[in-house]
């Protein structure tokens, strides 16, 4: 009846109730994730204030579901957003805009070693210390991603294929987790990011 006070579902526990709105906030951060990869495809600077907005509600998603490390993830992709809209814009020759290069064989293999120990480290903590339910896939997924944004801020074509790795391998760990709707989404983001390799091998 109008007028009677919704009744809060007394089986969600008080800490994981979600505020007015929450899932109209995930749409749209959804919807500002995709749109930020598929611009990014394209070689438009656009993506990076697209990404920041995503980022910051995806700061509030995270911190209302309790997911600490996503929000530290989340302020390293907002920093690094606003970093690398400056710099596809002036980090060119005579301050002009970025453009598409590749690493070189030597720096393949340096970033490798990076994230083979990044990821056998931070799995091992994670096993060690916390109740991680797939921890060093959980922990290839960080490092993998903290790489590839920080390649992708310089415009490094090899970015894409550590994003391909990634949404490959965070389709798996959360389909595994039940997480149905963000195993959907990655693997959305896994045929955007192989879009977007192609797309940057084309710019070469």
């Amino acid at each position: 009846m109008s007028g009677i006070p919704a009744v809060p579902d007394q089986t969600v526990p008080a800490a994981d109730r979600r505020p007015p709105g929450f899932l109209l906030i995930e749409i749209l951060a959804v919807i500002a994730t995709l749109a930020c990869v598929w611009l990014t495809a394209k070689d438009n600077i656009l993506c990076w204030p697209t990404g920041i907005i995503g980022c910051l509600l995806y700061l509030y998603i995270f911190y209302h579901a309790r997911l600490y490390s996503d929000v530290l993830l989340q302020l390293y992709f907002l920093f690094t957003s606003i970093y690398g809209w400056y710099n596809w814009g002036h980090g060119g020759a005579g301050d002009t805009a970025l453009k598409v290069t590749r690493l070189s064989l030597s720096a393949m293999a340096g970033w490798g070693v990076v994230i083979i120990i990044g990821t056998l480290l931070l799995g091992r903590f994670m096993k060690r210390r916390t109740r991680a339910a797939i921890p060093y896939g959980d922990a290839s997924i960080t490092v993998l991603s903290l790489v590839a944004q920080y390649l992708l801020t310089a415009k490094v074509l090899e970015s894409w294929t550590l994003w391909i790795a990634t949404d490959a391998i965070a389709t798996v760990v959360y389909w595994k987790r039940r997480l149905y709707l963000t195993a959907g989404l990655y693997g959305v983001l896994f045929v955007l990011a192989c879009k977007g390799l192609m797309e940057w091998i084309r710019l070469l």
